[in-house]
């Protein structure tokens, strides 16, 4: 059973993304070397600042767009736990 999960990464220059990936670990290697998001691409090195874990993909891209629907501040209260 895959558990999906969805994260915030902090950019280098202070940007956020929210994505969803099954391997947390490759996704963020990706992100590294340019061959993650578009959005992403020239602003690593990145910081994951929160996780949350789903047991059905479609759980993890609801929640993904209702993270997306926050702004800044929002999504940082996430990170405060």
């Amino acid at each position: 059973m895959d558990v999906w999960t969805v994260y915030i990464l902090e950019c280098k220059d202070k940007t956020l993304y929210t994505g969803i990936t099954n391997n947390l670990e490759r996704r963020i290697q990706q992100h590294e070397l340019g061959k993650g998001a578009k959005y992403t691409k020239g602003r690593g090195p990145f910081r994951v600042i929160h996780t949350e874990e789903f047991a059905e993909k479609g759980l993890a891209l609801g929640r993904e767009h209702q993270i997306k629907q926050l702004n800044r501040e929002q999504k940082l209260t996430l990170t405060v736990k």
